[in-house]
């Protein structure tokens, strides 16, 4: 059975204009600086398709905009997400590692900017050359793509997503002001002695030993962080995953934080690591932290490198398909005659093969930067080339079978690093060049497989609405262009604000990549602590734990971080059996999943775009460039206001999906295809 579009092939119907260009820009910028901001201080990111759909689709009908300049809007829209998640993966690893010293300058944002821009050109020119076949095959249903289609075809009768979503933003926005005004407090500590409870239940040999246990100390648990962002991530990814990423916050704040506190005490920090980390001994909160960020957070980067490991092993089956059905693409790509027909009208090869050629010789020269060598430097491109169309395929296939939202790049990434850290090793590359080649072949590599799933889900849309694909793919080529030269920006802020790699900006996934670069280049690594880690990752793969990765993310994270993304959890799972209660049928189920949906993307953006803005005040008035700091109205707020904007959302979330459920007769919604 043939294809048979929405939008016929003869059509006079409007596409590529200049309107649906700005505002699939603007969306870009928009989205991915607010994924940025989540995915630093979360260490996830969500799918911009949906919310640039519906937004795009929102303004367009106001200037009667026709569906395929919506499908256009949000295929430019939705690629700087996939900028961003390639960002935030591996750029703040330069800081963290100690390559570069500042972010703030000139020099950090022409490097960003390349790295970005290479990566996503490979992308789109991989995805260019395999989109004929690929988003025709019979074996992957891009499931993703299938319901974001029937989201555009339902905006064509009315539909009121958007105003789910825009109302959602605005009540992000409003309860981190809230926060930022100091109306409530963001996080509560609950203080617990550890001589005290050690006095309680064991009593030590010596007569110092027991002295250095009735001294004791503090441990702080937190409390939920109050920022609807963190719940909204919680509620999407729901109850078991959350719960999950929640267990390595209490393993490290409930298992390994007081055990250490309570067997080595003050010692420990100078014991390891030498007299730069040391605080002073009465300062407990300080020294738990320390330990935290010393010792249990390289145990979880041992973790976190066995679950990304695991998640690739459990994918075997598609990763080896996607590799099979990836070389037989290209041959069939090869082969394709010239067409007309608009509907199958790509790039030209030419043009494609002439950019990629170009693109080569741009990565040498950008290595070189990086490497201070030519041969590290060639062999980091020939590298990144091989490895960046091989994950692009991969990403796609990927995408094609379980969608974008589930794609594992850091995983691909990581590999991909590994790879190129052993060959540095090999031709002899050491030091901070060596480790800024290595981060620098992991930046190119995790962006061009984000962009290159990400664009075959919006070039299947496309093939589905009726789309051209040439026009999408110059629209994603200035899309990736924009993105790459602003994206630096919300990442200079948040850094200038907080700094990569603490606790207020934890950048897991980054973290990692630094630590494995400085580890097997620059030999600067807690083996022992890592391999500890390791050891912990294949016991949870013992116990059938369904995800290690996240597990370990979450002992990587401050515990109110993960405690607010477990309560999102239970939000979504209270939600659901809101629905079970009343017997919804299945159209009435999709309809108050797909609006849950965009009111958590709405809450993590309404917070994302004000937690920049708060960076930016918080920037300015550390220069002295503005007089007065973001008023406070409460000295010491009171926690109890916060539980309460806490079951403000957790209302919100239960109820506004619900109550729009709709009638048991009434059509199914476009989420029930998925």
């Amino acid at each position: 059975m043939s294809h048979k579009p929405y939008v016929p092939e003869q059509t006079s119907m409007k596409e590529f204009t200049l309107r649906a260009l700005l505002i699939g820009l603007v969306m870009t910028v928009v989205l991915g600086a607010a994924n940025a901001y989540l995915g630093l201080r979360a260490g996830m990111t969500i799918a911009a398709t949906y919310p640039a759909a519906v937004i795009g689709m929102a303004v367009l009908r106001l200037m009667k905009g026709s569906i395929l300049e919506e499908n256009f809007a949000r295929t430019v829209g939705s690629i700087g997400e996939s900028v961003a998640a390639g960002a935030i993966f591996t750029i703040p690893g330069f800081l963290i590692a100690g390559v570069w010293m500042r972010f703030d300058s000139f020099d950090a944002y022409i490097k960003t900017s390349a790295l970005l821009f290479v990566g996503g050109l490979l992308g789109i020119l991989f995805v260019t050359f395999l989109r004929r076949v690929m988003v025709t095959d019979p074996e992957l249903g891009f499931p993703e793509s299938v319901a974001a289609a029937e989201i555009h075809k339902a905006g064509q009768h009315g539909s009121g997503g958007a105003k789910h979503l825009f109302r959602a933003m605005g009540a992000g926005s409003f309860l981190y002001l809230l926060d930022m005004f100091g109306i409530y407090a963001a996080s509560k500590e609950f203080i617990f002695k550890i001589g005290d409870i050690g006095r309680s239940f064991v009593r030590l040999g010596t007569e110092e030993t027991s002295a250095k246990v009735s001294a004791g100390g503090t441990v702080a648990v937190s409390g939920p962080g109050i920022f609807p962002a963190y719940l909204g991530v919680g509620y999407i990814i729901g109850p078991r995953l959350a719960s999950l990423n929640f267990a390595g916050g209490l393993l490290a704040w409930g298992l390994f934080a007081p055990v250490l506190m309570f067997f080595l005490g003050p010692q420990l920090i100078d014991t390891i690591y030498g007299a730069g980390a040391v605080v002073p001994a009465d300062d407990w909160s300080g020294m738990v932290t320390n330990v935290w960020k010393f010792i249990i957070r390289p145990i979880a980067v041992g973790g976190m490198l066995v679950g990304a490991g695991y998640t690739l092993y459990r994918m075997r089956k598609n990763l080896a398909s996607g590799v099979k059905r990836s070389f037989s693409d290209v041959k069939k790509a090869t082969g394709q005659p010239q067409v007309v027909s608009r509907l199958e009208k790509d790039l030209n090869i030419k043009i494609v093969l002439g950019g990629l050629a170009m693109t080569f010789v741009c990565m040498i020269l950008v290595y070189k930067v990086f490497a201070g060598a030519f041969l590290p430097a060639l062999i980091a491109a020939v590298v990144m080339g091989i490895a960046g169309f091989f994950f692009a395929a991969v990403s796609g296939n990927l995408v094609g079978t379980i969608g974008s939202s589930n794609n594992p790049i850091s995983g691909l990434t990581l590999s991909t690093l590994i790879i190129a850290a052993l060959l540095m090793v090999v031709v002899g590359a050491a030091g901070a060049s060596g480790v800024a080649a290595v981060l620098g072949v992991a930046a190119v590599v995790c962006v061009s497989s984000a962009v290159a799933g990400e664009m075959l889900q919006d070039l299947k849309v496309g093939h589905i609405l009726g789309g051209t694909p040439y026009k999408m793919q110059i629209g994603n080529l200035i899309g990736v262009l924009v993105s790459a030269l602003v994206m630096y920006f919300p990442l200079m802020l948040l850094h200038s604000a907080y700094t990569f790699g603490s606790r207020e900006l934890a950048a897991p996934q980054a973290g990692l990549m630094a630590a494995l670069a400085k580890g097997i280049v620059g030999g600067e690594m807690a083996w022992p602590l890592v391999i500890a880690g390791m050891l912990m990752g294949f016991a949870m793969i013992l116990l059938q734990v369904k995800s290690p990765m996240l597990v370990s993310v979450g002992m990587y994270l401050p515990l109110e971080t993960t405690f607010a993304i477990f309560v999102g959890g239970m939000i979504k799972g209270l939600a659901d059996k809101a629905v079970t209660k009343r017997q919804f049928n299945a159209a009435q189920k999709a309809r108050a999943e797909n609006v849950g949906i965009l009111i958590a993307a709405g809450l993590i953006a309404g917070e994302g775009l004000t937690g920049l803005f708060k960076a930016l005040w918080k920037i300015l008035y550390d220069r002295h460039a503005i007089g007065f700091n973001i008023p406070r109205l409460f000295e010491n707020p009171s926690y109890w206001l916060g539980l309460a904007a806490i079951i403000f959302m957790g209302y919100y979330l239960i109820y506004v999906p619900v109550r729009n459920a709709g009638k048991a007769d009434e059509p199914p919604p476009p989420s029930a295809v998925m």
